[in-house]
């Protein structure tokens, strides 16, 4: 079987997968699985641009998610202008101070000589500044979270149309993936492993306590929609008069709406990322990337700045993470910080780019669609099958309460397993590097 051939026979799979589940369960469960799917596809690209094109071990992809989905808030939630009266500017003033005080140890590091003076004088102006920063943010932050916390409690955002939201989530990504960058990438590769983990559970422990930022663990509901809503489809005369002469049900007509107009919108995003990876990876620049994953030391002697090219790579990758983020929480319509966990958003994002098949763009996109259609199915079916084997025994058995209990586990058994399979016998995934 030719490549095309297989590709196609391989998307065609997963399209019938999810078409079979429009046909038995619903279309609404069908097209939530596809949108997801699509945003699980960018992430997938998002880690394949590090690890397939670079050789880059980002286990942090859960940090650039979460500052996708804060770029949300920050964007397109209004502002309270109660908060920014009470605080706002003693806030701004804090970060500016902190900002300034960061520049002025690095200015001061470059001017003088190493040495026990640096190093003191370095931990004088850093002791020192921390309380000045401290004496101008913290009095701000309470100020602002004081604002109705039930409520608010936070300073909002722009008030900006969310789609805006979608770049600026790659942007805020980008930027924080320069800084992490240049801290971490002259780390091996397990180390750089360690630091990109725990840089993400930085970010997000900053989202859950920093109040006056994201509200916290208290979530930021009700963000804008690039889509209408429901009920106004419902209200909408035209609307239901449209799908009443189709013989369609308009509420249930309404959800599918909605979730096929995010279809689109996501379906467009990943043509465009997808396009852009393909171009890159067939470019000067992407031969050269792979050239310095294969043999670094190789690259190095002709001439090749590795770090900065990792560092290019591992800026772009984040910022198409970071776009997914936004993407799923304009989709969820809330910010919650709680919800950013490693096994979903660090550990099932590389299963799709090692089963999709990394270094192929393709393949990792593949890889989104199948391993988020059996994350969210293999659980029912699990249970399911549970309940067929364990039909003949009594209903106060000890251990069909142990089976039933157990298909819980099933999503986890079955990513384990797939793993292992696609490892044993397609080593390179099922859409392997050219």
């Amino acid at each position: 079987m030719s490549e095309t051939m297989k590709k196609t026979a391989l998307f065609a799979l997963v399209a019938g997968l999810i078409v079979f589940t429009g046909l038995f369960q619903s279309w609404n469960t069908a097209l939530l699985i596809l949108n997801m799917g699509l945003i699980s596809a960018i992430m997938s690209l998002g880690v394949n641009l590090q690890w397939g094109f670079a050789g880059l071990f980002n286990v942090g992809v859960m940090g650039f998610v979460a500052l996708g989905g804060l770029a949300t808030v920050l964007v397109a939630m209004p502002p309270v202008g109660e908060a920014w009266a009470a605080g706002g500017a003693r806030v701004l003033a804090g970060l500016a101070t902190g900002a300034a005080l960061l520049v002025a140890v690095v200015l001061l590091r470059r001017a003088m000589r190493p040495g026990r003076a640096r190093a003191l004088v370095t931990l004088v102006v850093l002791v020192g500044g921390f309380f000045v920063y401290r004496a101008v943010f913290d009095p701000g932050v309470e100020a602002v979270e004081a604002v109705n916390p039930a409520g608010t409690g936070y300073l909002g955002g722009l008030g900006l149309p969310v789609l805006l939201a979608w770049p600026v989530g790659g942007l805020l990504a980008a930027g924080a993936a320069w800084i992490i960058g240049k801290a971490a990438l002259g780390l091996r590769s397990d180390y750089l492993a360690i630091a990109t983990l725990g840089i993400a559970e930085i970010i997000l422990a900053v989202l859950k306590n920093e109040d006056w930022l994201s509200r916290g663990v208290k979530n930021v509901n009700g963000l804008p929609r690039p889509l209408p809503y429901e009920i106004d489809l419902q209200n909408d005369p035209g609307f239901v008069e449209t799908v009443q002469g189709f013989g369609l049900d308009p509420v249930t007509s309404s959800s599918l709406a909605v979730k096929l107009g995010y279809a689109g919108l996501f379906s467009v995003v990943l043509l465009v990322i997808l396009l852009a990876a393909q171009l890159a990876l067939n470019s000067p620049w992407g031969r050269m990337m792979r050239a310095i994953r294969d043999n670094e030391t190789a690259a190095e002697a002709m001439g090749k700045d590795v770090t900065r090219r990792h560092l290019q790579v591992f800026i772009l990758g984040s910022a198409v993470c970071g776009i997914a983020g936004a993407m799923m929480t304009t989709l969820d319509g809330q910010l919650v910080p709680t919800s950013y966990q490693p096994l979903r958003f660090t550990f099932l994002i590389w299963v799709m780019v090692i089963v999709g098949g990394s270094g192929n763009n393709f393949g990792a996109v593949l890889g989104g669609f199948l391993i988020w259609f059996l994350w969210v199915q293999v659980e029912p079916m699990g249970y399911w099958l549970m309940q067929m084997i364990t039909a003949p025994l009594a209903e106060d058995s000890a251990l069909k309460a142990h089976l039933l209990g157990s298909a819980a586990h099933m999503r986890l058994f079955t990513m384990g397993l797939l793993l292992l399979l696609v490892l044993r016998f397609s080593p390179r995934g099922l859409i392997p590097e050219r």
